[in-house]
């Protein structure tokens, strides 16, 4: 199983803090570092304010060298989709070929209020984004020398060089992730080579990837090609004292984490992980949210990556 650190910096991060996080999932071996996409705390004051996506991961690729990078999830609201094309692209490009797009409707309407961005009601959203899944790939995946159309009710693209491109052979690895029923599997099937569980129970992983992989086959794709992964908050510690500590720095109580997310001490974590494994994930990203703790980076590198092969 893959292990990877995604963070959450709306909640108050700056991109130093960011960084060292970075950094320090390089390493100890992590596979990836991933970050949100919002613009506005979920409680807290959020200080010192919100920092935005791809100028972050534009930085870190950069500054580190093995790592993949990417998003759980950009938000189609907030973006026109070539322009975001290009600048996942060029992030690729700068990267190395190291970037990932996880990409899903958006949601939180309150930071869409405070900063300026319009929100659609859900239907509409969702169409756009299709639509910008649809433009995204099919920018990354033209020939170059070909030109590249889109007739889409909300997108229309006309004549486009379709450049840049990314470095990656076929473009950029696209995720989608979430707990609908009908569209996303569907979408999965067409656009993504990976699908996300978010911070969901076990037994919902494997339904969730059983409907995906019923998507891909109706489709006419084999679902071995879909990586399946899950999203899950980390806790771990070498002791209770260590656990509560860690779970009081994050607002959250140890039985509560101990049921929902990846936490308790190393040999609880690599059980928990274990199950989402046998529900059939391959990757699972930890959600990581107090960034000055590196050492439980440290602890997750040292005693439970290591027995999950």
């Amino acid at each position: 199983m893959q292990l990877r650190i995604f963070t959450e910096p709306q909640q108050g991060a700056t991109y130093d803090d960011l960084l060292a996080v970075a950094r320090r999932t390089e390493e100890t071996g992590f596979d990836a570092f991933f970050r949100s996409d919002h613009y506005l705390a979920m409680g807290g004051d959020g200080l010192p304010g919100p920092t935005d996506a791809w100028v972050t991961l534009a930085g870190l690729a950069r500054e580190t060298s093995r790592i993949r990078l990417g998003t759980l999830m950009t938000a189609a609201t907030f973006r026109l989709p070539g322009p975001l094309a290009i600048s996942v692209a060029q992030v690729d490009q700068m990267s190395g070929g190291r970037v990932e797009l996880g990409i899903g409707s958006g949601w939180y309407e309150e930071e869409h209020r405070a900063y300026g961005i319009p929100f659609p009601e859900l239907g509409e959203r969702f169409d756009r984004y299709e639509e910008q899944l649809a433009v995204i790939t099919g920018l990354w995946n033209t020939p170059a020398g070909e030109t590249f159309d889109f007739a889409g009710e909300h997108y229309q693209v006309a004549g486009s060089p379709a450049l840049p491109k990314p470095v990656q052979a076929g473009g950029v690895p696209v995720l989608v992730g979430g707990r609908g029923k009908r569209r996303t599997p569907r979408l999965a099937a067409r656009y993504a080579g990976e699908f996300n569980v978010p911070f969901a129970p076990v037994e919902e992983n494997a339904r969730l990837f059983a409907g995906v992989r019923e998507a891909c086959e109706e489709a006419g794709r084999d679902p071995a090609s879909m990586v399946y992964s899950s999203a899950l908050v980390l806790c771990a510690g070498e002791d209770e004292a260590e656990l509560a500590r860690r779970a009081a720095a994050i607002g959250r109580e140890v039985d509560e984490l101990r049921e929902h997310g990846a936490a308790g001490t190393p040999a609880e974590v690599i059980d928990t992980l274990g199950r989402y494994g046998q529900a059939g994930a391959s990757r699972v990203y930890l959600q990581v949210l107090d960034l000055a703790d590196l050492d439980h980076l440290d602890l997750v590198a040292a005693e439970i990556a290591p027995q999950l092969g």
